[in-house]
């Protein structure tokens, strides 16, 4: 194909990809990486030098790379839970971001980009149009990735997107579809109970697995197959479904892309909600309730009415962007302030990371600020984070996962439809519901999202209680120089006696002193 069309060969391309060519013939070097970044492609280039590798690992045993932790990387990752593209966390070292593809030529390195998802002009069609297209352009995106000499299945997590696409597999396969899932004891995160009725529905091959807190065990694997600090905790999970799955099959199809395609975040329309009320609660009047409402008692669950209040007023003040910034990320700037030391503040000039969030705002070819918000986080919390988790934790297992719901052409597709038929109301997903009655219980289709989360606000006020004072407060890890002991003290505190939920804080915290341990020291 690149004999045939060159670098235009991309545009022909579907699925997931990230591959390196040497062309003889002008001596030009030609790596591209797939549109939405399902496989990762990591080079490091220097004067006479350009080594690159699908993993970093591959490329820290070239003896004359010198490793050394980037502290900008550092930064952003405190903030958005990964290290976002083209950073890594390692000095001198960059990922090739989705959809772009690089020529080396004569030393010298030119990065292009060659697929961006629009979300203009919006379909003409009616909404009974829409939902036949929907399913049918799916149904299409899941054929093609039955193509398979070995094994398949599905990860079933009971939720929209996994329960669709096992749906649509059922009816294509002539055998019953294996399917798997994860489950845990604290049943505010336990989503068996749905996966079991889509299982039951479409007769499959169930197969369930129940994560306990021993599963920290773990910890030290994920450290090591993750190469850089990642914050996900759903990591966890993720690692274990792919170990079950790969006793029984070699590759599974998924449901990620659902929530980026369809607007399934809860935080999508809270910041509807929130952009309605302002008619009626100006920020002057939520500025002066504010201190009063933080003083109600919100309990150690972060499902709690009030903790959430709480949550929705503190950024309710804020812009839409950094509204979304702040729900969707780990440390604000206003922690980091509390948390840095002046020597680690002053290793870096871009002080502010959601400049790169506001800068995704900027280029989104959509006019909605919802499809902004869309195309934001298809273009980093999708590749960086979610796409991350899922390759990793597969591949480690020598499992190879497929995304039918990231296929480019459904996912051009679905960008088009009108963004009040993803949203309506406080109804996220509305028109990919609509599509899938029928095919779906509606008990599955209807529920509250519960997201693929973990107890780890538990886990830190009991079994992992010891190991997070431990690790985050010797002295191994205040001399790095990065943060405040007594803020880090404080936020462990402050967890433990149930007066605020940082749950993800510590574990990002966590991650990213056992990183330094694993590929620094």
């Amino acid at each position: 194909l690149y004999e045939e069309y060159g670098t235009e060969c991309l545009k022909y391309l579907r699925g997931m990809f990230a591959f390196a060519i040497w062309d003889e013939r002008n001596k030009s070097f030609f790596i591209a990486r797939d549109r939405v970044g399902k496989k990762p492609l990591y080079y490091w280039h220097t004067q006479d030098t350009f080594v690159f590798a699908s993993e970093i690992k591959a490329i820290l045993q070239d003896n004359n790379f010198q490793r050394k932790p980037d502290y900008l990387a550092i930064h952003h990752y405190l903030t958005y839970q990964d290290v976002p593209s083209p950073w890594t966390a390692f000095e001198g070292i960059k990922k090739l971001p989705p959809a772009h593809y690089l020529i080396l030529k004569n030393g010298q390195i030119e990065v292009k980009r060659y697929w961006k998802l629009s979300y203009l002009p919006k379909h003409k069609l009616g909404a009974e149009d829409i939902k036949r297209e929907i399913v049918e352009r799916l149904k299409e995106a899941v054929r093609i990735r039955l193509i398979s000499d070995v094994p398949l299945g599905a990860f079933l997590s009971g939720g929209v997107d996994s329960s669709a696409i096992v749906a649509l597999m059922a009816g294509m396969m002539s055998e019953p579809v294996r399917t798997f899932s994860i489950g845990f004891k604290e049943e505010s995160y336990n989503e068996l109970h749905y996966a079991k009725m889509v299982a039951e529905k479409y007769k499959t091959n169930h197969t369930e697995f129940i994560v306990e807190p021993k599963a920290m065990e773990v910890i030290d694997k994920l450290v090591w197959h993750y190469n850089e600090p990642f914050a996900d905790s759903s990591a966890i999970p993720t690692y274990y479904v792919s170990k079950l799955a790969r006793e029984h099959v070699a590759v599974i199809l998924n449901g990620d892309g659902g929530d980026e395609n369809f607007a399934g975040y809860g935080r999508y329309a809270a910041n509807e909600f929130a952009r309605r009320l302002h008619k009626f609660l100006p920020t002057s009047a939520a500025k002066a309730i504010l201190p009063f409402i933080m003083l109600l008692p919100h309990g150690r669950n972060p499902m709690n009415f009030f903790w959430r209040l709480k949550r929705f007023l503190q950024e309710y003040i804020k812009s839409p962007e950094l509204r979304n910034g702040h729900w969707l990320c780990h440390f604000t700037n206003e922690m980091k302030s509390e948390l840095y030391t002046y020597e680690f503040q002053n290793q870096f000039s871009e002080k502010d990371s959601f400049g790169l969030l506001f800068a995704k705002y900027q280029e989104a070819d959509a006019e909605s600020f919802l499809d902004e918000t869309l195309y934001a986080d298809v273009m980093m919390y999708l590749p960086d984070d979610l796409l991350v988790k899922v390759d990793v934790a597969s591949m480690a297992n020598s499992l190879e996962a497929r995304s039918p719901l990231l296929d480019h052409e459904f996912m051009e597709f679905v960008a088009r439809i009108p963004s009040e038929l993803k949203l309506k109301g406080r109804t996220t997903k509305y028109i990919f519901k609509e599509a899938l009655k029928g095919i779906l219980p509606d008990d599955v289709l209807f529920r509250e999202k519960m997201g693929f989360g973990v107890p780890i606000d538990h886990w830190f006020r009991n079994e992992l209680k010891d190991m997070a004072y431990d690790v985050l407060l010797n002295n191994r890890a205040i001399s790095r120089g990065y943060f405040k002991r007594e803020f880090v003290r404080k936020i462990l505190d402050e967890h433990i006696s149930g007066k605020w939920n940082w749950q993800y804080q510590i574990w990002n915290l966590l991650m990213l002193e056992l990183w330094h341990r694993e590929f620094i020291d």
